[in-house]
This record gives structure tokens, C-alpha cells and sequence, in this order.
């Protein structure tokens, strides 16, 4: 096994479920030690999962809250003392459906949601990785920036992707490295805190099949991926690997460019 991330300080968002906790699992295994941040309690039942391989605590908290990521990052330093990789993986479409039957209050949410946490915690992590000299931010995008039935996620996703082009451009000569990955269909456990609790009528379920055929069309390989297949490039970008790469979205979709 490799040990990329010893003794390397890494703050995970979304760690709870999915990909998120994935990557967690994995950085865990190469010895990072482990900042776990989610709104959902059940972070905590995964930082304790993973207290046998290394270093962990895990924090819960509002990361669409610049108040919140400030808390984070500033309880992470003052745990380990610095932050060497930041791993932006909160998000997710709230809603899907064609763009003419969202609503003000819907739009405006699902930016919120996917990428007001990223620019965020972008924000609050990186005086302290300038005052290091070092340091790797990872965020995750998403393949929806071409997609149907979800313009406004989309359209978050795309602001994500900006984000990573311009501060990258701002950070390279100061030692920081800023990259993402952009999932395609991505097969996972039935999320154990839905982003959206209100049950789908049919119209509804019909919006969603429609989301469902577009990614396996778009898919050069006409199937979804795995959580292994989503977490191993954001582990790759977070580590010196990557030392020479910077400013970059990879598509993780089976050949789906987004």
C-alpha cells in the first residue's frame, strides 16, 4: 500500500456518504490524517470507522456558510497545525426537472448547495496554505455542466469549474495547486440523507429517467461508474503525483466530456 498522504493534513467535505466518504476511506489507508466535515451527524460514525488506520476527527457543520468553512478550517489548524490538502465535495442536484419549472427560491438553492461551499471553503482554507507555501485543493464538479433537466445545478458546477481555472492561475507560483475532477453517473449506496425529502410525482420520476438515459448515451462507455472509479483521480490530484499539474477539470465519465 501506498503512504502518499503521510503525515499530510487533509480536510474532506461531504464525508458522510458517498464519494466523499470514499475518498476518506482510501486517504485513510495511505495514512493522511483526516479533517471529516458534513452536515450530517453520521461523519462522526465514519471518522470512527477509520480511527484504527489514522489520525481523524470529524466536524459537523453549514458549508454554505462562509462562517461555518471559517470554523472548519481554523478547528482543523488547530488540531494538526496546518492544512496540506483541501478536498471540496459537497453538492448535488436538489431538483430535476426542465429548467421553465424552477423557481426562484429552487434556483437560487441549488447554487447555494453546489457552489457556494466550494468558493467558501476555498476562501477560509487558503490563508493558511499560502502561510505553509504548499499545498493541493481538489475540487469536485461535475459532468452536468452539459446536461438535461438541471440547468441551475449546471450552471453551479460550471461556476465550480471557473474557480479552479482562476485560482489556479492566482496560487501556481505560490505553491498551491488547484485541480477537480467532474463526475459522470456514478453508481452508489441510496443516500442515507436525500437532498431532497419531498416524494417525486410521476412527471417527476419521468424527468429523472430522462437524466438517467442522457448519461448512459453520453457515456462512451454506456454505464455508470463506481465510488472507486470517482475517488481514485480526486486522490491522484490531491497528491505529489500531481506535482506538475494545476488548473485542470478531468472528466470521470466513461468518456463523457461535460
Amino acid at each position: 500500500m501506498s503512504n502518499r498522504f503521510k503525515k499530510k493534513v487533509a480536510v474532506i467535505t461531504g464525508a458522510a456518504q458517498g464519494i466523499g466518504k470514499r475518498v476518506a476511506e482510501k486517504m485513510a489507508k495511505e495514512k493522511g490524517i483526516l479533517v471529516l466535515v458534513d452536515r450530517s451527524e453520521i461523519v462522526h460514525e465514519v471518522a470512527e470507522s477509520l480511527k484504527e488506520k489514522t489520525e481523524v476527527i470529524s466536524l459537523t457543520a453549514d458549508l454554505e456558510k462562509f462562517t461555518d468553512c471559517q470554523r472548519v478550517m481554523d478547528e482543523a489548524v488547530k488540531a494538526f497545525g496546518r492544512i496540506d490538502i483541501l478536498i471540496n465535495n459537497v453538492g448535488g442536484t436538489i431538483w430535476t426537472k426542465p429548467y421553465e419549472h424552477y423557481g426562484e427560491n429552487e434556483i437560487e438553492a441549488e447554487v447555494r448547495r453546489s457552489l457556494f461551499p466550494t468558493l467558501w471553503c476555498c476562501r477560509a482554507a487558503l490563508p493558511y496554505m499560502l502561510e505553509n507555501g504548499k499545498g493541493s485543493i481538489v475540487n469536485v464538479s461535475s459532468i452536468a455542466t452539459r446536461g438535461v433537466n438541471r440547468v441551475p445545478y449546471g450552471a453551479a458546477k460550471g461556476g465550480v469549474n471557473a474557480l479552479t481555472a482562476c485560482l489556479a492561475m492566482e496560487t501556481a507560483q505560490r505553491g498551491i495547486r488547484v485541480n477537480a475532477t467532474a463526475p459522470g453517473a456514478t453508481e452508489a449506496p441510496p443516500r442515507l440523507v436525500p437532498r431532497n425529502t419531498a416524494e417525486q410525482s410521476e412527471q417527476e420520476k419521468l424527468w429523472y429517467k430522462q437524466i438517467y438515459t442522457q448519461s448512459i448515451d453520453s457515456s462512451l462507455m454506456k454505464r455508470y461508474g463506481t465510488l472507486d472509479e470517482q475517488a481514485d483521480p480526486i486522490l491522484f490530484l490531491a497528491s505529489d503525483d500531481s506535482a506538475y499539474i494545476t488548473g485542470t477539470v478531468i472528466p470521470v465519465g466513461g468518456g463523457d466530456l461535460g
